[in-house]
């Protein structure tokens, strides 16, 4: 157990210490309170000094915002290429995670948080880290993190394909970005080998909050099994699927890739950067070295029935920042028997690929998602 120690009143105290970015417990803790300046928290984080908030929650937060500014004003500079930038981005963004991380806050054994105007958190602390036993030291970033995420929870995410909200958990990827649904929930499906009723079926790979097998349940597929390496994320889809009353028709299987057997369709959107996540939240967005994509074409022939197909969901945003080329991908797929049989491509809606601050703007804003429809040689 990874515990934090430091001295309040000449006496010395100690707290479990939890990250979910896997981030050691600091070295060195001190108090700190309203009258500790911006400044100081600033140069004291960056020597790696983690600062135990014991005064007003709002001012946490509005020192918090002060430090940001502070790193903020040495941005990241562009790469002479585009991988270059990409890499001296998420330098930067991991330095500014780790400064503004040394702010702390104390849960108590009950995740009450005992500053003055601090709001209740004990739901959201639940849903993200399960039932209280002890008091636990966190970043205040991460918290926030908790308490928004406990907000989307809360309200859900309209997906129109499917005329209701999905309902994302703590830790698990949002479909914020509706364009990757829309193809799913577009792409003509393809024949069943046995035409009899209720035979069609459908693996959903890395499910997330279960939104993709929902659109194909919605669609028509007679059973869905969907899976995911993650509990968290099990647990999102088995929720949503609730609420949506599909749980006759979507089986939860996991924790892994591939389910038993084959399928008419096996769908996969897995994550599109080949890069190492830092967090839980990451790894809907990150993937080292392409393991997902890569496990999910090594597999896909073996669990396909004959006639069926596989949808692949990517971006190519990995390719605009030279972490990936196209030539790797097809010859991935042609390493794997596969062939493609179409390729249907969107443009992003989402407001990044329209922010022209973004270090990779030219990127984001060239950036095509596509489906690919892949089939057995």
């Amino acid at each position: 157990m990874s515990t934090i120690h430091w001295t309040e009143s000449h006496a010395p105290l100690s707290a479990r210490w939890h990250s979910e970015s896997a981030t050691p417990p600091p070295r060195r803790v001190v108090r700190a309170d309203d009258r500790l300046k911006a400044d100081t928290a600033y140069r004291l984080a960056c020597e790696g000094t983690a600062l135990l908030w014991r005064g007003d929650f709002h001012n946490a937060r509005q020192l918090l915002r002060a430090m940001g500014r502070r790193i903020d004003r040495k941005p990241p500079r562009r790469g002479d290429k585009p991988s270059e930038s990409f890499h001296l981005h998420r330098r930067y963004r991991g330095h500014r995670a780790r400064v503004l991380g040394r702010l702390l806050v104390l849960l108590e054994d009950d995740y009450r948080l005992n500053l003055r105007r601090a709001p209740e958190v004990g739901r959201a602390c639940i849903e993200a880290y399960g039932p209280p036993s002890a008091p636990v030291a966190v970043s205040l970033t991460e918290l926030l993190g908790v308490i928004g995420a406990h907000q989307w929870r809360a309200k859900g995410v309209e997906v129109s394909a499917l005329g209701a909200r999905i309902h994302p958990h703590y830790g698990v990827f949002s479909p914020v970005r509706g364009e990757y649904v829309d193809l799913v929930a577009q792409t003509p499906l393809p024949a069943p080998a046995d035409p009899r009723p209720g035979r069609r079926t459908a693996f959903d790979l890395g499910t997330g909050t279960g939104v993709l097998a929902a659109v194909l349940a919605h669609r028509g597929i007679d059973r869905v099994v969907a899976t995911d390496i993650s509990p968290r994320a099990l647990a999102c889809a088995g929720d949503n699927l609730r609420r949506l009353g599909l749980t006759e028709r979507v089986d939860i299987a996991g924790p892994r890739l591939f389910p038993e057997g084959r399928a008419n369709l096996v769908v996969c959107n897995p994550p599109w950067i080949p890069a190492r996540p830092t967090s839980a939240v990451e790894q809907g967005v990150y993937d080292s070295d392409s393991g997902m994509l890569r496990d999910f074409l090594a597999g896909l022939t073996a669990h396909l029935e004959p006639g069926g197909e596989g949808w692949l969901i990517l971006s190519d945003l990995a390719e605009l920042l030279g972490l990936r080329t196209r030539g790797e991908l097809l010859a991935g797929i042609e390493a794997a028997g596969l062939r493609v049989v179409d390729r249907i491509d969107t443009r992003p809606r989402h407001p990044r690929a329209r922010d022209t601050t973004d270090p990779l703007h030219a990127a984001r804003a060239a950036e095509v998602t596509s489906l690919w429809r892949l089939a057995s040689t």
